[in-house]
This record gives C-alpha cells, sequence and structure tokens, in this order.
C-alpha cells in the first residue's frame, strides 16, 4: 500500500490509552490520520481528555471502558470501536499492563496471576481478534508494549519480567505467521520513562541509565507511531528499545 494512501481504510485501538505512553501513542496515531479507540480500565475522565485533545487538534477519537483481563473484552471492544467509526481496526497497539512487584519468594499466585493475565494473555486475545479484520484486509498493524524488563533482570519483577518476555516471543512468532498477509507485528521496550507508574522509584536508579535521563512518553509514541506506518512496512517481528541504552 503506498504512503499516498495511508492510513488504509481502517481505525486504530489503543489498549490502556487514558494517560502516560498509551495516551502519547494515542494523540501519535491520531495526528497521522488514524481515528483512534481510547481504551481504558477506570480513570473515565483521564480517558475523555485524551479524546478531547485530539478532536481539538483535528483528529477522531472515542473513549471506551473494557478490563483488557476480561476473556470478553477483546471482542466487545473491537466491535464498539468498529461501530462508532464505521470502519474494521486496522492498527492495534497493544499497551494496557500492571505492575505487582514482589520478590519471587515473596510473590502470590493473585499478583502472578494478574500480571500475566493483563500484560500477556490480555494480548494474545487482542491480537487474534485484530488479525481476523486485517488479514482479511491483508494489511494492518499491530505492535505490542513490552518492557526493558523483558530483556534483562530486574528484582522484585518476575512476574512482569516473565510477562514481557513471553510478549517478546509472542511478538516474534505470530509476525512470521501473517508476514505474507500484509500485517507486520512488533513490539517496543521502554526503559524508565517518566510517567505515572515511576514517579515513586528511586531517582538513583536513573544512574545505571547510559543517557542519564527517563525518556518521555512521546518518545515512545514516535517509535510506535513509525511501526504503525507505511514506511514499516517490510519491519515485522522486530523488537525496538526505548531505554537510553539501558540494554546495549
Amino acid at each position: 500500500m503506498s504512503e499516498t494512501s495511508w492510513p488504509p481504510a481502517g481505525c486504530a485501538l489503543v489498549t490502556g490509552g487514558s494517560r502516560g505512553i498509551g495516551a502519547a501513542i494515542a494523540r501519535r496515531l491520531a495526528a497521522d490520520g488514524w481515528p483512534v479507540a481510547v481504551n481504558y480500565r477506570a480513570g473515565a475522565e483521564a480517558a475523555e481528555r485524551v479524546v478531547a485533545e485530539i478532536e481539538a487538534a483535528g483528529g477522531r477519537a472515542v473513549a471506551l471502558a473494557g478490563d483488557v483481563s476480561d476473556p470478553a473484552a477483546a471482542d466487545a471492544l473491537f466491535e464498539a470501536a468498529e461501530t462508532h467509526f464505521g470502519v474494521p481496526v486496522l492498527a492495534l497497539v497493544n499497551n494496557a499492563g500492571i505492575s505487582r512487584d514482589n520478590l519471587s519468594p515473596s510473590l502470590t499466585d493473585d499478583e502472578w496471576q494478574a500480571v500475566i493475565d493483563t500484560n500477556l494473555t490480555a494480548a494474545f486475545r487482542f491480537t487474534r481478534r485484530a488479525l481476523k479484520g486485517m488479514m482479511r484486509a491483508r494489511t494492518g498493524r499491530i505492535v505490542n508494549i513490552s518492557s526493558v524488563v523483558g530483556l534483562r533482570a530486574n528484582p522484585g519483577q518476575s512476574n512482569y519480567a516473565a510477562a514481557k518476555a513471553g510478549l517478546i516471543q509472542f511478538t516474534r512468532t505470530a509476525a512470521v505467521e501473517v508476514a505474507r498477509r500484509g500485517v507486520t507485528i512488533n513490539a517496543v521496550a521502554p526503559g524508565w520513562i517518566d510517567t505515572d507508574m515511576t514517579a515513586d522509584v528511586n531517582r538513583e536508579l536513573l544512574d545505571a541509565v547510559p543517557a542519564k535521563r527517563a525518556g518521555t512518553p512521546e518518545e515512545v509514541a514516535a517509535c510506535v507511531g513509525f511501526l504503525v506506518s507505511a514506511q514499516a512496512g517490510y519491519v515485522t517481528g522486530a523488537v525496538l528499545t526505548v531505554d537510553g541504552g539501558l540494554s546495549a
């Protein structure tokens, strides 16, 4: 598909899009011409603010409530987005995620399962649902938001690391399965990004980052924007780190 006809006649769905990295991604995709469904689990006001910002800039957006860990959420959110915009979801960003940090000897079953369900299983279900329409259209973009923790150890986050590492391998495998159908699936692995989730983290940990600073949500969104663009049509199964050199 040529750049002049991009984006295609479809919409984008961003899970966990009400704040932080997800909100920046939603704004970026809208600026690139995608109608964007902004999913949120809690914080309806924050999601509506993102929608208002997109619309004020001339874009189209809708806020959609839904807990991605619910097995029924993928079908419900896709139907809602496609009904609202009247076109199929041809760009999916699996961004929703949670953390339940604890050292492995003390990690509970609930802490393990909650993180796996939200950060990994939900991405699988949403990707599976997205591929139905994308394979029919013979075009589509899926970006899974992993983490540098999926590439290197971080004590106290064995559940989070397992989910994010699993997400990377799921991305690579699914990508080669559908590459011939014009659909790309890639992962972005952020490092320390300045968001609400990192506000209470010990800032001395930044000393381990070669760039000596935190990244911004907009820097992650720029990478997602590229992977969703027409120019990235030959990029699939890739993992793009956005971590100031932390995983180098």
